[in-house]
């Protein structure tokens, strides 16, 4: 959701076109970890037609390794805290942990699998994602947002990544009661994360 899924995931990684303060080249290769204060995961989906609800799902790590001369062969792997969904609604929380079973599932992944730029700053990362104990290929549009050391002295080099997916939410088993006729079958995932150097 994760997505992300997210990030969920998350990332891909650069080929041209970095802010004018950096360029490609500039971008150090190596291994990146997610800054856990600087990620986030919200999902969207329809409610009876009428409105876009929203949620958040918990704390997100992973670990991105990135070539600047090849991006197309980085790799990112993510993972979800779902035992932490925040929506406005108390209750809805509770319930939302019955119907994702985070007693026994409970973090979400997702692994990319297939890197494709698509633009100066944007391509889209195509990943496993794994809810629930299913696994499903799932496809985020993503944005790079630049490159830059820390203005904090000898804190890390940063990357920053904005990101948003479709996920079918029977496709992973997320149905029951709570779901009936209340929810559409598609929820929208939005991911931004940053980065840190290793």
């Amino acid at each position: 959701m994760r997505t992300v899924f997210a990030a969920a995931a998350l990332l891909f990684a650069l080929t041209a076109g970095l802010p004018a303060a950096a360029a490609p080249a500039s971008v150090p290769k190596g291994t990146y970890k997610i800054d856990p204060d600087h990620a986030q995961v919200i999902f969207m989906i329809q409610h009876m037609g009428l409105s876009t609800f929203y949620g958040r799902f918990g704390s997100v790590s992973g670990t991105l390794t990135v070539d600047p001369a090849a991006p197309e062969q980085s790799t990112l792997d993510a993972q979800i805290d779902m035992t932490n969904i925040s929506t406005h609604v108390e209750k809805l929380d509770s319930e939302l942990k019955d119907v994702f079973d985070v007693a026994k599932y409970p973090t979400a992944t997702f692994k990319a699998t297939k890197i494709t730029v698509t633009g100066d700053k944007t391509g889209t990362v195509t990943g496993d994602m794994t809810i629930k104990g299913i696994t499903k290929p799932v496809t985020l549009n993503v944005t790079f947002n630049g490159g830059r050391n820390s203005p904090i002295p000898f804190a890390a080099y940063r990357l920053g990544f904005d990101a948003t997916g479709t996920i079918k939410r029977e496709d992973f088993g997320l149905t029951g009661y709570i779901w009936g006729g209340f929810v559409g079958d598609e929820a929208t995932i939005a991911i931004e994360a940053e980065f840190e150097k290793q």
